[in-house]
């Protein structure tokens, strides 16, 4: 908030803002300088993954299952290691799910399946999750993990185009049965997935979307980068989408929360 007062921020904080202040008031004197980029606005939206604030909130606020852990460590060593949801993000869609009792959840991209296993963790004994991929051998890595942890049965994993998943959930019957869906896929298609998850969440019930913020790409997105036109395409749709409630939060690379009314 920015009528924040100074008083209520951290003491760094409040001393880095003033050192900006600082730094920029002298920069513009001299007529030399540009205002200074925040350290802390990195890759991965407000707080950078490096950050000792980001830390902060993982060493007071993370409870994570140690069979999760075990496979967020092992999926940082993957080559693409960076795709994998933050941790954080995770456990607030976990807690979200059970807020709502969710049963039935629906994931567009699965990659280690990190995330089918954070909320798998939290769904009754008959609940599912319904996790959409085109690549096997990712979710392979995953896979050993959801069987340590008892939770393999209630993993449905179908590897083929989410749309044709989606597609076949509507024809046989499913339209807002679901009561969860997380979009992080390709970003292209992030507006065709958002409204066949409209279809088939029902009311009350919630569609999170990842990478909202694209590593700020959406700021100006470039006209040859399609994924962060879409994104922003996207965005600008759902702030005026009267069928839904939103939440945009800075958590990761930015994540959307929509609220189906």
């Amino acid at each position: 908030d920015s009528k924040m007062p100074l008083l209520s921020m951290p003491k760094e904080v409040a001393v880095g803002t003033a050192m900006l202040g600082v730094a920029f008031a002298t920069g513009m004197l001299a007529g030399k300088r540009r205002p200074p980029t925040p350290a802390t606005h990195t890759e991965t939206g407000m707080i950078g993954k490096s950050s000792p604030l980001r830390q902060y909130i993982l060493d007071h606020s993370l409870r994570e299952h140690p069979i999760l852990k075990k496979l967020r460590l092992l999926t940082a060593d993957h080559p693409w290691g960076r795709m994998m949801v933050s941790c954080e993000q995770a456990q607030l869609m976990a807690n979200l799910v059970k807020l709502i009792k969710a049963k039935k959840v629906i994931e567009i991209g699965v990659f280690t399946g990190y995330n089918a296993l954070n909320m798998a963790l939290v769904l009754p004994d008959n609940g599912r999750v319904i996790a959409c991929d085109i690549n096997e051998d990712y979710a392979k890595i995953g896979r050993p993990l959801w069987k340590e942890a008892g939770v393999e049965h209630k993993i449905d994993l179908r590897i083929k185009p989410a749309i044709q998943t989606l597609d076949e959930l509507l024809a046989s019957g499913e339209a807002e049965t679901f009561d969860f869906a997380f979009i992080d896929a390709d970003k292209e298609s992030y507006n065709e997935y958002y409204e066949k998850c409209l279809r088939l969440v029902r009311k009350g019930g919630i569609i999170a979307i990842d990478n909202v913020f694209w590593n700020g790409k959406v700021l100006k997105p470039r006209k040859d980068d399609l994924a962060a036109q879409s994104i922003h395409r996207l965005n600008e749709k759902l702030v005026r989408d009267a069928r839904i409630n939103i939440s945009m939060l800075p958590i990761g690379d930015g994540v959307t929360l929509a609220f189906k009314l």
